[in-house]
């Protein structure tokens, strides 16, 4: 019974110990726990470098001028020359064109051609006649000259109304042997940049009350141009005479140099912003070749600074309107100091005054910078 009591005391006591052991254990784990460890701020220095301020304009890299080759008669395309991308020179054939007469013309120009033998016939016939009257003594020269003057008109009426009905039937005239309207040829030197018509198809002249089928674009793709849109809050800060690198999205790893020359008096409203046109010659690179049309963009300088000391904008802290930076004056221990700051290209800005390139400056942690 003795024995029995005593174990039962010890169990007791052991219980008691592993909860008092337990509970010490539980205090010692959220003491640690609630321990906030230490605070180690990152620092950078100042650098030297070039910052540029710049806007960007979107466009495309275009001929200066695009030339619409167009028929001089209408009609159906009997033949095509050219193929797009071969270069052409002033003159050269680009098409021919078969004429369809307009039923009205043609039946005109043939009345005019019957009355004109008509009137040649007759006119002929009496300048025989007067000149055996005139030969015989009968009647003066005088009198004889109007006969004279009414055949040769006759004559030229009938080689007008010759010509004519020529140029209504097949666009051209034996006087003018290979000159005909029926063969389009290039007006300037370039190249072919598109044909947007096959053989068979109908072409109309231009007129007063059409503007014509084009047969051809031509284009020389020696002098391009970018011509692109700038937003109207970038567009009062530039200037004809700027530089622009021009970036083509179809060549990768190069820039063009391009030099801006037009700025447009007027905006258009686009998606709710107003855009100007721009308009900047290219400097074409001889062994490269540039494709009408291709996608670009162009970074604007509108100021920059070079070989400066410059850090990181996101270093900065603003406190009303001071701004500053917390330089570190002790292992882990900082000081406000008061700067001034020039030109800023978004990422890095440059320090006029407060900072030497020794200086190490805090990297401030999200969400703790002065407002």
């Amino acid at each position: 019974m003795k024995k029995t009591s005593v174990t039962k005391k010890i169990i007791r006591i052991a219980v008691l110990v592993i909860i008092l052991a337990a509970f010490g254990i539980t205090i010692y784990y959220l003491f640690n726990k609630s321990k906030e460890k230490p605070v180690v701020y990152m620092t950078e220095q100042p650098f030297t470098t070039d910052i540029i301020k710049k806007t960007v304009a979107t466009g495309s890299v275009i001929p200066r001028e695009e030339i619409e080759i167009k028929p001089k008669v209408s009609g159906i395309v009997e033949q095509v020359y050219v193929k797009p991308g071969e270069k052409v020179k002033k003159g050269d054939i680009i098409a021919k064109v078969r004429i369809i007469p307009d039923l009205v013309n043609l039946n005109n120009a043939e009345a005019r051609l019957d009355r004109a033998k008509i009137a040649y016939d007759d006119a002929k016939l009496n300048y025989d006649r007067q000149e055996k009257l005139k030969n015989g003594g009968v009647i003066s020269a005088s009198e004889f000259q109007t006969a004279d003057v009414t055949f040769r008109n006759a004559q030229q009426e009938l080689s007008a109304a010759e010509a004519n009905l020529d140029l209504v039937r097949e666009g051209a005239t034996k006087k003018t042997g290979s000159a005909t309207n029926t063969l389009i040829s290039s007006t300037i030197n370039g190249m072919v940049l598109d044909v947007p018509v096959k053989v068979g198809s109908s072409v109309i002249e231009a007129n007063n009350f059409n503007p014509g089928t084009t047969i051809a674009f031509i284009a020389d793709i020696g002098d391009m141009i970018f011509q692109g849109k700038v937003d109207e809050t970038e567009v009062g800060k530039i200037k004809p005479g700027m530089g622009l690198l021009l970036m083509v999205g179809a060549i990768e790893n190069d820039t063009f140099d391009a030099t801006l020359q037009y700025i447009s008096p007027k905006g258009v409203l686009e998606n709710g912003a107003v855009q100007f046109e721009i308009k900047a010659d290219v400097d074409l690179k001889t062994d490269q070749f540039i494709r009408a049309g291709y996608s670009a963009n162009a970074d604007i300088v509108l100021q920059r600074v070079d070989d400066v000391m410059a850090i990181k904008e996101s270093l900065l802290q603003f406190d009303n309107d001071s701004t500053f930076v917390e330089v570190e004056v002790a292992p882990q221990q900082f000081e406000k100091r008061i700067i001034k700051t020039g030109l800023s290209d978004g990422i890095n800005i440059e320090i006029l005054s407060g900072l030497t390139k020794d200086d190490k400056i805090k990297v401030p942690r999200l969400g703790t910078a002065s407002n």
